[in-house]
């Protein structure tokens, strides 16, 4: 039997929830924590073989990071996971965010961090600790897109005025096989799976949150979740987060799902 995740309207109005309850209650948050793994064979994609900058960049390990799996494992990497707040998503009660600088490395003629998380009001730093020129051009709807090149041990930065309404595509126009993702949004309610397939969010008001799942190069619309075979309509899902962690489990992506 498939089982169906839609948000309700109960998800939408988690601020009004915690004004119902005690002051006491209201400070509580809980975890939620899951687990991505690739049910079937993983596809192989071999290391890149660069077409540019070959005497510097050819001497490095470059792997392609289409789809990142845990051979001992099958722990999916680089998935990623946020709270909802769009249509029909949650409503979350207004907090004071902090501003935070994350660095964006141009490193061994790859992005280091694959994909970073960011808040409204952050600083993206853009550095080149290589020994060629590299170029970052971000894809950005709601901030000035930006499309940046970045010396041999130069750095540039990047303030976010505004959120996202989805992960942005990061590449370097000078090495076409260097990709990255940037996430950012007007809470600080987001994760990304590890080479193990795990990832938790802290923090979270309890009540009924919609979450939304991306990964770059896959569909997380059909999964398995704890042997269960579920569909998360635009890739959403809704969880009634409790005090404390929340366990999810084990989600499974079908292989031919990316």
């Amino acid at each position: 039997m498939t089982r169906l995740f839609v948000p309700t309207a109960v998800a939408i109005a988690v601020s009004t929830l915690l004004a119902a309850v005690s002051p006491a209650q209201a400070q509580e948050t809980g975890t939620l924590r899951m687990t991505f793994k690739l049910k079937g064979a993983a596809k192989s994609f071999p290391p890149i073989t660069p077409n540019v900058d070959q005497a510097f960049c050819g001497s490095k390990m470059i792997p392609d990071e289409t789809l990142v799996v845990n051979s001992k494992n099958n722990g999916i990497k680089n998935v990623i996971v946020y709270v909802y707040t769009g249509r029909r998503g949650t409503e979350l009660p207004p907090m004071e965010l902090e501003p935070e600088t994350h660095t964006l490395a141009n490193q061994d003629c790859r992005f280091e961090p694959h994909v970073v998380i960011a808040k409204k009001g952050d600083t993206i730093k853009v550095t080149n600790p290589d020994k060629v020129g590299h170029n970052a051009n971000f894809q950005f709807f709601n901030n000035t897109q930006q499309n940046l090149t970045v010396p041999a041990g130069g750095a540039v930065e990047i303030e976010l005025k505004e959120d996202e309404p989805a992960p942005i595509p990061v590449a370097c126009n000078i090495h076409n096989w260097m990709k990255a993702q940037v996430v950012v949004l007007d809470h600080p309610f987001a994760a990304v799976s590890d080479e193990d397939g795990v990832l938790e969010i802290k923090g979270l008001p309890v009540g009924e949150v919609v979450f939304r799942a991306n990964h770059e190069n896959g569909s997380l619309k059909e999964v398995i979740v704890d042997g269960e075979e579920t569909e998360w309509r635009s890739s959403k899902f809704e969880v009634d987060i409790k005090p404390g962690l929340n366990d999810m489990g084990t989600i499974e992506v079908p292989a031919d799902a990316f």
